[in-house]
């Protein structure tokens, strides 16, 4: 006996065409993903290969507008005039003030006994004294001189005029037969001799006043010479009291009472508490559009605008920066005191309704030539020409329009992609 299985109640089934198209449907679907995805990495590829947060960059807005050109820094009041005084001679100083005392103009401040100095003085005087005396005794000289060449001449005269009065008597004497042909002879020979000697006395007497005249003349300027230095001696004498040179007020002493300094050693400054000035530093980028009279202003501590001007500027940069000094226009405020805080404003010019950007690092970064400008959330490097630029703003030339978006900051990380994908834009 048998036992039956249940291959009788098997019947084969056929696959249904639905069953048949879900795995090639699964592969489509998956193939898809694939290609999203490789497409999603060339596209970020072709962005730059990375992108950059949003929040580590700074983006402006290109607008159109008035681009004025100013500086604003922060300024020290400062004495406009405050001399130092020095020693014109090494010795010992003797101080008639002390730091922060008031003094008038010409007030004596300090003193210097110099033994040196006053001894060169009685020197130099004793030899122009000495001078003097021979320039004297020349001129005496010279007008003995002269003398004697004028009583020359005046002999002579005399013995022209004699022996023509004997040639008169003789010749009349000779056309009354009372003397000789040869007694004639005689007496013009001696006209002659007499008009002779009258000449010599004559050019005689003009050589000795010209003789005597250049060695006068000559003692004169030796004499003349050594006064011009007694009046220097006597100079530096009288600049061994220091006096103050305005109204103003004593400020630093750098040496003590009875002290001995060497010769141009300082000694003590005067500080003019009348004039103010407030010194800035300005950015050396800055310093060639500075120049002496631009406006500016200066804001006090009551905020009040002071109108002021550009005074100096210095030729010196000293660690990337210009020292300017400013000069108040009108009277300066009351209540000034030195060191005192103040800010300046300088305006360089103003340039009416052209296109600007923030100004920030990326003017320095891309050397002026280059700029990322925002393309929805991709940064594409464009050129660009710039021009002026303020504290604030920058002037474009070319390469933008209105409403570009200029990442102005941040460029650094960007190194030399032509696009970048800024994250969170």
């Amino acid at each position: 006996m048998s036992i039956r299985d249940t291959s009788g109640q098997d019947r084969q089934v056929s696959a249904s065409p639905t069953r048949q198209r879900r795995p090639r449907l699964i592969a489509i679907g998956v193939g898809a993903a694939v290609l999203v995805l490789a497409a999603w990495l060339v596209v970020g590829w072709s962005t730059g290969g990375r992108s950059v947060d949003g929040a580590r960059v700074r983006i402006a807005e290109v607008t159109r507008g008035d681009l004025v050109r100013d500086i604003r820094a922060d300024g020290r009041v400062i004495a406009a005039n405050s001399p130092t005084l020095y020693a014109v001679a090494g010795g010992t100083v003797t101080l008639a003030v002390v730091a922060g005392d008031a003094v008038e103009e010409g007030q004596a401040l300090a003193e210097i006994d110099s033994p040196e100095l006053r001894s060169q003085l009685a020197q130099e005087q004793a030899t122009l004294a000495s001078l003097e005396a021979e320039a004297s005794r020349a001129g005496l000289d010279a007008r003995i001189a002269r003398s004697q060449a004028r009583r020359n001449l005046d002999q002579a005269g005399i013995d022209r005029t004699a022996a023509l009065r004997d040639l008169e008597r003789n010749q009349r004497a000779f056309e009354g037969g009372a003397v000789a042909q040869v007694d004639v002879a005689r007496a013009q020979d001696e006209l002659k001799k007499a008009e002779l000697g009258l000449a010599q006395a004559e050019r005689e007497y003009q050589l000795q006043g010209q003789g005597a005249g250049l060695d006068t003349r000559n003692k004169r300027l030796l004499a003349d010479r050594q006064q011009a230095v007694v009046d220097e001696v006597q100079r530096q004498v009288d600049l061994l009291t220091l006096r103050a040179p305005f109204d103003g007020q004593v400020g630093q002493v750098q040496v003590a009472q009875r002290a001995n300094v060497a010769d141009d050693a300082p000694i003590l400054s005067v500080v003019d508490l009348t004039r103010f000035e407030v010194e800035i530093r300005v950015p050396e980028s800055f310093a060639r559009d500075l120049a002496i009279g631009m406006p500016a202003q200066v804001t006090s501590g009551s905020g009040q605008p002071l109108p002021a001007e550009v005074a100096a500027v210095s030729p010196e940069v000293v660690n990337g920066e210009v020292t300017a000094r400013i000069r108040f226009s009108d009277e300066q405020p009351a209540g000034l005191r030195q060191n005192q805080r103040l800010s300046a404003r300088i305006t360089l010019d103003t340039r009416e309704d052209v296109l600007q950007v923030e100004r920030g690092p990326f003017v320095d970064q891309g050397g002026g030539r280059t700029a990322y400008v925002m393309d929805g959330s991709t940064a594409v490097r464009r050129p660009v020409r710039l021009g002026v630029s303020s504290l604030s703003a920058v002037e474009i030339l070319e390469g933008l329009q209105p409403g570009d978006r200029v990442v102005v900051s941040g460029t650094d990380q960007f190194g030399d992609a032509e696009q970048i994908r800024i994250s969170g834009e």
